[in-house]
């Protein structure tokens, strides 16, 4: 897809280069049960796309089925792109479409002409018509009706469960070795129980017990059909008499203050908020770590106990450390799941079987006596989503927060950098404009090891006053900062400084020179273990270049920024510092961060990579004008040779390569002008 660096060179008025894709057809067919969600529809589509391999390539959605969807349902699913992997993904305009942007209030006049034009260039599609199908690269499909309520974890996105089988499938990944979907709970411990106090009352954890329930995300709480449904769940569960325990961190964080109209209209959010899932903020939230702290006695017993304790959110992403250091499993679900689990108080439960809770008069309640259908969320919100409140809080978005109106701005073009400030400062990218040619890296230790799955290595997640990484804390802490004021990484991403002590740092990153969780590695000769910011930085001081190696989902889940920019920060004292990224498929970077592929059959591991000694690289191959992809030599000390892509998809990578990075291309073309 398209990054944060893209995104500054278009800014700047540069085009996005990228060569021409291949086109996957997504051909949806059938009608969806009346119990399932968009949220089921997309976590299984995700689950089959990873399945397919789109990574490069377009996913146009197709077929009867996408009839059957709203304008919401197709967004939800789009927004999931990057957890699928495609660069695009891609819903044709219907009728569908105009109806949505007629429902939400824009000028009729305009919608006319976008019909018009849109059926004149024959892109106006009637999905039920299969003489307009074009033609694809492929076509894979999913029949709607198969779909069934599911969740996805507990680490990863594409991972999908289906509800019926998650108390079996947690249980499995409790005893299952340590990786993707393994914690490696020894037999003896799967029982546990930790006893705390919580507010004056006595409760315990375990192995699955929920204690972050978020219905948060971009898409999905602004959906109406799960946000309405989420909303009479809690309007039945409250009637039926159950609740959250207290102790769990509830929250509702919408996409849009037009969902907090609806909800507040169709009079559900007062049962919503009696189970604690009160509105706390709009956007971005639980998904991308700005959860907050959980109560101290809920952390020691976690701690005490070494649970693996469970967060359930309704967002899109759920890698390790992403949602919150205590949350070792994390699972996505549906905003009413979301309740169900929180009401639950454990991802351990058979819905089928076992009942959601227990009221006051002793009456057992299951799921499925208070989950609503299809239907009714549909009547619902055909009767309170209307055009006229879309209107409302649209107008009021210019005028309704006092305090941001209130806020200074300079009008000088130039910006006044502050140099006392901990958030915003003026990167180091362009102290030296320097140019990048093919490379001869001598003496180069690899001193990061990295697996196939590389989620989120950035330390987004949580405050910085909780982290592991003592090389991010020492730095707030030399500002003479409150532990209050560290706020988190993605407060501070305009701060290079930060940055770069967060690149490699998730507290769940496990290097694989030292097997085990944690954001260090070994530094050598020494053989001492390391924060990753400390041991690059006496490898700088040293004047060696660093190697990383890395599998094909580096940066994935992440800023894909600074999936480069932190890299290049950690070895960018001198051109001859550079971090070479060794795969088997491209993640582009853009930025002077050496990309090489290796061979096929080839691994870090049968080329004696992993053993952090000294070796040599050089390219074999001169500079040549249109190459796109340059082979290069490896030399070890063992004399054993390898072959590696340097590779380059189009000539503008190429350009942005020779000139020091893609902002070092920009600036020198503009001083140019």
């Amino acid at each position: 897809g398209v990054g944060g660096i893209e995104a500054e060179a278009v800014m700047l008025g540069q085009p996005i280069s990228m060569v021409l894709p291949e086109v996957i057809g997504y051909k949806l067919m059938g009608i969806p049960s009346a119990l399932v969600t968009s949220t089921d529809l997309v976590l299984t589509v995700t689950k089959h796309l990873r399945q397919v391999g789109v990574v490069g390539k377009f996913v146009e959605f197709f077929g009867p089925g996408v009839a059957q969807l709203s304008i919401a349902d197709r967004a939800t699913i789009a927004n999931m792109c990057p957890e699928y992997g495609a660069t695009a993904a891609f819903f044709p305009v219907d009728q569908t479409s105009i109806a949505y942007l007629k429902q939400t209030g824009r000028d009729q006049e305009k919608l006319n002409y976008i019909q018009k034009y849109l059926e004149a260039v024959k892109m106006f599609r009637d999905f039920t018509n299969p003489a307009e199908d074009p033609d694809f690269t492929r076509v894979v499909g999913l029949d709607l009706s198969t779909v069934v309520p599911c969740c996805s974890g507990p680490k990863r996105p594409q991972d999908k469960v289906a509800v019926s089988e998650m108390k079996q499938d947690f249980e499995c990944c409790l005893c299952a070795k340590q990786g993707l979907r393994g914690f490696q709970i020894a037999p003896e411990k799967l029982d546990d129980r930790i006893k705390f106090v919580y507010d004056g009352e006595q409760f315990e954890l375990t192995h699955g017990s929920v204690v972050i329930a978020a219905i948060t995300s971009c898409t999905n709480t602004s959906n109406p059909s799960v946000m309405l449904g989420a909303g009479l769940f809690a309007k039945k569960a409250v009637e039926a008499g159950l609740q959250v325990k207290p102790y769990i961190k509830t929250s509702l964080s919408p996409g849009s203050g037009v969902v907090t109209y609806y909800l507040k209209e169709s009079k559900v959010m007062p049962y919503l908020s009696q189970l604690g899932f009160e509105v706390v903020g709009y956007g971005c939230m639980t998904c991308i770590g700005n959860s907050g702290p959980l109560p101290e006695s809920v952390v020691e017993a976690i701690t005490q106990g070494d649970l693996v304790a469970v967060g359930v959110l309704s967002g899109n992403r759920n890698f390790e450390g992403r949602v919150h250091p205590n949350t070792r499993a994390n699972y996505l679900a549906s905003p009413p799941l979301v309740i169900a689990y929180a009401i639950a108080g454990t991802v351990r439960i058979d819905f089928e079987k076992d009942p959601l809770g227990v009221n006051a008069e002793g009456k057992q309640i299951f799921l499925r006596d208070i989950w609503p259908t299809r239907n009714e969320i549909q009547a619902v919100e055909r009767q309170y989503v209307i055009p006229a409140m879309f209107k409302e809080v649209y107008e009021k978005i210019e005028k309704v927060n006092e305090c941001w109106n209130c806020l200074h701005a300079t009008s000088d073009k130039m910006y006044s950098w502050d140099p006392d400030s901990t958030y915003i400062k003026s990167p180091p990218f362009f102290k030296n404009l320097i140019t990048s040619s093919w490379f001869e890296v001598n003496d180069y230790k690899s001193c990061f090891h990295f697996g196939e799955s590389l989620y989120t290595f950035l330390e987004w997640y949580g405050r910085l006053g909780k982290t592991l990484n003592k090389a991010a804390v020492r730095f707030p802490q030399s500002k003479i900062l409150t532990p209050r004021e560290f706020n988190s990484y993605g407060s501070r991403r305009g701060n290079d400084d930060v940055m770069a002590r967060g690149t490699f740092a998730n507290i769940r990153l496990v290097n694989k020179f030292l097997n085990k969780q944690g954001p260090q590695t070994i530094h050598f000769p020494s053989e001492e273990t390391l924060d990753v910011f400390d041991a690059a930085e006496r490898y700088q001081q040293a004047d060696l270049p660093l190697i990383v190696l890395a599998g094909k989902e580096y940066g994935s889940g992440s800023s894909r920024d600074w999936a480069a920019k932190g890299p290049f920060l950690l070895v960018s004292e001198t051109r001859q510092k550079t971090m070479l990224k060794i795969d088997k498929k491209k993640n582009p970077s853009n930025i002077i961060v050496r990309l090489c592929e290796l061979v096929i059959c080839e691994t870090p591991l049968s080329l004696g990579l992993n053993n952090a000694v000294s070796d040599s690289l050089h390219c074999e191959e001169k500079k040549k004008k249109k190459k796109k992809s340059t082979s290069v030599k490896c030399l070890l000390d063992t004399g054993k040779t390898f072959q590696a892509v340097m590779r380059f998809d189009t000539d503008v990578e190429l350009a942005y390569f020779h000139n020091g990075g893609i902002l070092n291309y920009m600036v020198r073309k503009m001083a140019n002008c």
